[in-house]
Parts: structure tokens; sequence; C-alpha cells
């Protein structure tokens, strides 16, 4: 019997594997958050490319690279970062995966970019981390009797 959309939705979605993947909605919240995160990167980089006045490098910084180094890292990772974030509409198990370990390799870029610019790196390492528990946390499971 074909679905004509008029059904309660208890009624369209008891078969097994009919459930919609953001049915939390944290997969959606994680996305939208990975493709910020990932245009922010990108300006971070573009903007430390260019040599801008507004960074400032500490000397005794354990991790030193110089400015251009770091404009490459990030613009790099927010590209991949934007584009894994698209990829997690779709609700793949694979962009799950990449987006985690994405969002793992951000907030360590962006610990490492703490001497040049603390206030912001702090924000996305704490934006990484929600993204990280919202693609491990998942759809949740429902009982349908």
């Amino acid at each position: 019997m074909a679905s004509t959309g008029n059904e309660p939705r208890a009624a369209r979605s008891t078969a097994p594997g009919t459930r919609h993947p953001f049915e939390t909605g944290w997969t959606a919240f994680a996305a939208i958050l990975m493709i910020f995160g990932g245009a922010m990167a990108i300006f971070q980089g573009i903007s430390a490319i260019a040599k801008d006045d507004v960074f400032v490098s500490t000397r005794n910084y354990v991790f030193q690279f110089n400015l251009t180094g770091w404009g490459w890292i990030h613009l790099i990772l927010g590209i991949v970062i934007l584009i894994a974030g698209i990829a997690l509409f779709t609700g793949a198990m694979w962009a799950r995966v990449v987006g985690i370990v994405l969002a793992g390799l951000g907030a360590l870029a962006n610990f490492m970019w703490l001497p040049h610019y603390p206030l912001w790196s702090i924000v996305l390492i704490a934006m990484d981390v929600f993204i990280i528990w919202a693609l491990c946390a998942g759809p949740g499971k429902r009982d349908d009797f």
C-alpha cells in the first residue's frame, strides 16, 4: 500500500529504517554549527594569510608556527569542515564519523591557535566539543507500540 502522506506520523514511521535522520534535531544542529565553524575558520585562515594586524603573536609558546602557516592550516581545515557539515544533511553514518574526527581536529587546531586569538579560539573549541557531543548522541530511540 502506497503512502499518501495523509496518515498520522506513527502510521508512516512504524517500519524499521524509515525514521528520519533528524528526529531529535541534534544532527541538524551539529551540521549547522559545522558549516558556521568551517566558514569562520576559512575567514580566520584568509586573515592570517594576509598577515592582518588583528592577531598578536606571543614569543614563548610551545607550538610556534608563523602566522601564514597557521592561516593555511585554518583555511584548509575550514573548507573540509564546511564540506563535512553539508554532508551531514544526508544523515549518513560516514558523515557523522567524519564530522566527529574533523571537529576533534578543529578543537586541536584552535587550542594551538590560543596565543593568537584567545577568545575566539575558546568559542570555537566549545563549539567543536558540542558538535562532537551532538554527533555522538545521535537520534534517540523510540518505542513504537
